[in-house]
């Protein structure tokens, strides 16, 4: 790894009077995190980046700048096909390369799978086509299908998402190998549709790693793909997850416009598909983060109306809402208003019917957070320390570890009492 690729994060540090040290010490980490940040290794996390803009005196538009990797030693390392990329300006977000620490493979397995998302996306927007009368095999694009279902599969019982990522490198491989050759509009439509399913499994995979931006790079693929290939209902998705990003920043204002252009995609898809109630749903965080009660309702009213729809309203790993996400969605939002007594009746609720891992780190870590809204020690420890040890046996300091981050700088008005201060030094410890 190449030091000092984001040297405008350098030297406004320096510019702001801190040293690596001092600068690291305010923000309460390491001076090697502070480092790596410089070096392009890693991104600042969702609750250090308020911390880091007041300090830098900037705002977060302007950090994101302050953390774009520097083109030209991008270019310096970058491969062939990369640097075609690069001087085309043919996709506008940064990527950054993913800090895997001394495993060499994953990193590499990493950097690859990135360098493919550059050469998708181009390939997407500027295809080699041919008439609709051109052979095309249709049987192996089936097979992409099926092996991007499996790999949603596969990805949702891993206990470390982390693992999934070498095959998700290798079919995206196989994918973007597809969309160079010449073929027909109609398998290349297919063949973005596939693209746009695996770059969103792609972008979970980085979200659950604290990688935001390679994430919405993701997503925004994912949304371009999804939009070629006539998929509404897949572009609604990417829209909606890209909007999930803004809103771990607590960008309500910001994300609203996009989920209203995800629910107008939404309805122009399959009305037999949950997915214009999940963006439904999602709307209603928003709103509820924005502190609007009646929108909230209205949101979560549609969202409800997921219990009509009759079959299999989910049909792969890229759509994972149904009536069971009622009782969660509805706690979320009732936890966000201020509502502690809704909340809490939703959420135990939402425990008994959630199986997976991730699902019910996120409820016990909420109701771990009413607690403390309602100054109970008591169920604050409880459902803490569950979350807790779910994080430490599922090894997953992403998207659990990220909330109980949050439960942590609420903690810090208990330090006094040794029981909270235990719990703070487990969710530090992930």
């Amino acid at each position: 790894m190449t030091a000092g690729r984001r040297p405008r994060l350098a030297a406004r540090r320096r510019m702001c009077g801190f040293t690596q040290e001092s600068l690291a010490a305010a923000l309460g980490v390491d001076r090697s995190t502070v480092a790596r940040w410089e070096r392009g290794q890693c991104d600042p996390q969702l609750y250090h980046r308020s911390k880091l803009c007041e300090l830098l005196q900037v705002s977060l538009e302007e950090l994101d700048e302050l953390l774009t990797i520097d083109a030209a030693r991008m270019q310096n390392h970058a491969s062939p096909a990369q640097r075609r990329v690069l001087q085309g300006r043919a996709i506008a977000p940064t990527v950054v390369t993913l800090d895997v620490g001394s495993d060499g493979l994953e990193d590499m397995n990493r950097r690859e799978l990135l360098r493919l998302l550059s050469v998708a996306g181009t390939l997407v927007a500027v295809p080699d086509l041919v008439t609709d009368g051109y052979a095309d095999d249709s049987e192996q694009i089936s097979q992409y299908e099926q092996l991007n279902s499996h790999l949603w599969q596969v990805y949702a019982l891993s206990e470390s998402k982390r693992t999934v990522y070498p095959v998700v490198r290798q079919q995206l491989d196989l994918l973007t190998g597809s969309l160079d050759r010449t073929h027909s509009s109609a398998a290349h439509k297919r063949l973005c549709v596939a693209t746009g399913d695996l770059l969103q499994l792609a972008g979970e995979i980085f979200f659950d790693s604290d990688r935001y931006i390679d994430a919405a790079h993701c997503y925004k693929l994912a949304a371009d793909a999804s939009k070629e290939g006539d998929a509404f209902d897949l572009w609604a998705c990417a829209l909606t997850r890209h909007a999930y990003l803004g809103m771990y920043e607590r960008r309500f204002e910001d994300v609203t416009p996009v989920l209203e252009g995800a629910a107008r995609v939404a309805r122009r898809g399959d009305g037999q598909l949950s997915t214009r109630h999940w963006v439904a749903a999602v709307r209603a965080e928003a709103y509820a983060g924005l502190g609007d009660l009646d929108a909230c309702q209205r949101a979560l009213d549609e969202a409800e109306q997921v219990k009509e729809l009759t079959g299999s309203v989910m049909p792969g790993g890229w759509l994972r809402f149904d009536d069971s996400r009622l009782a969660e969605e509805r706690g979320t939002c009732y936890a966000a208003l201020g509502r502690a007594d809704l909340a809490s009746e939703a959420l135990i609720k939402a425990l008994g019917t959630a199986a997976s891992p991730r699902r019910r780190g996120s409820i016990l870590t909420d109701l771990a957070a009413l607690g403390m809204q309602t100054r109970d020690l008591d169920q604050v420890l409880y459902y803490g320390g569950q979350a807790v040890e779910l994080a430490e046996q599922t090894r997953s300091s992403g998207y659990i570890g990220r909330k109980l981050q949050g439960l942590r700088t609420q903690l810090a008005s208990l330090s006094s009492d040794s029981r909270a201060a235990q719990l703070s030094e487990r969710i530090a410890q992930l």
